[in-house]
């Protein structure tokens, strides 16, 4: 995700990054730019003083616009319930592992530091399985792996849901505290809350990232831009000259991006620029548990 001051006016409008539009669509526009000249040209030399009128784009582009809005609103909004789940997945962790710590008698503190552990994987499991990445017992979450008392064998077996994999492991050493008595059941009922919301988050993180816009929707929004962008360049020639080239190629630029970014934040868990920083929210999910597990 990046980050940035919203009151650097200038500094915004001059800086390119690998995911803005202006780039993406940068050759598209030139393209098109070309094509409205090349028309322009001809209609001043063939058809002399023929005029075209612009009603038509007016009104298919107020009807555009509108469902432009509508689009960008919902993708905007599948991003920031995204961001909100997450935002539930750090209270709720930081909630399970201080009353973890402080309900555990000390003489589990092994097991308790397993648990904490476990709790601390959770999230980066969950990014895994929301990014259909692979995880990587050798990789940078070896130790926590290890701390956690997890085995590689357990992750390398294929179709494994990984958070289901992390909850029933939490479940399992809840319940093994509870019969060896380490842990009382009504201080186990205090705990149901926290557990319950890590699969709650889960299945509404699923739901977004399995339930994209409509086919059929996107598909009609991308041919209405598609057919409005390339009949611009015939009604704008001879109402506007030469100064239809770059009214089409700013017209194409707006419609285009928004389109663009509405696909980009539909999905907040992938790895765009744009998307939901989940490594670092993992990360700081990590470093509370870690410090909820030294006592400070």
């Amino acid at each position: 995700m990046i980050t940035y001051n919203p009151k650097d006016w200038f500094k915004l409008i001059f800086q390119f990054h690998r995911s803005d539009t202006f780039r993406i669509l940068l050759p598209t526009m030139f393209l098109l730019g070309a094509l409205t000249g090349g028309l322009v040209y001809f209609e001043m030399q063939a058809l002399g003083k023929w005029r075209s009128s612009t009603v038509f784009h007016q009104i298919l582009g107020f009807v555009l616009s509108m469902l432009l809005v509508f689009r960008i609103n919902t993708a905007y909004e599948r991003w920031w319930e995204g961001r909100k789940l997450w935002g539930s997945l750090i209270n709720c962790s930081r909630s399970l592992g201080v009353k973890v710590h402080s309900f555990v008698s000390p003489v589990a503190a092994r097991d308790a530091s397993r648990l904490l552990h476990s709790i601390a994987l959770f999230p980066f499991l969950l990014k895994m399985h929301l990014r259909a990445e692979k995880p990587d017992y050798e990789g940078p979450l070896k130790d926590l792996f290890e701390k956690a008392g997890w085995r590689a064998e357990e992750l390398a077996r294929p179709g494994r849901h990984l958070p289901l994999q992390a909850y029933t492991k939490i479940q399992e050493r809840l319940a093994g505290l509870g019969r060896e008595g380490k842990l009382s059941g009504e201080l186990l009922l205090l705990l149901n809350p926290e557990v319950f919301a890590l699969m709650d988050i889960t299945g509404a993180c699923e739901r977004i990232k399995n339930s994209p816009i409509p086919f059929s929707y996107g598909l009609f929004l991308k041919k209405v831009i598609f057919v409005y962008i390339i009949t611009m360049p015939l009604s704008f020639s001879m109402e506007f000259g030469y100064w239809a080239v770059p009214a089409v190629m700013l017209v194409f630029y707006a419609f285009a991006s928004l389109e663009l970014i509405s696909e980009e934040v539909e999905d907040p868990f992938g790895t765009d620029a744009n998307d939901l920083p989940l490594d670092d929210l993992s990360e700081k999910i990590r470093r509370s548990i870690e410090q909820v597990v030294q006592g400070t």
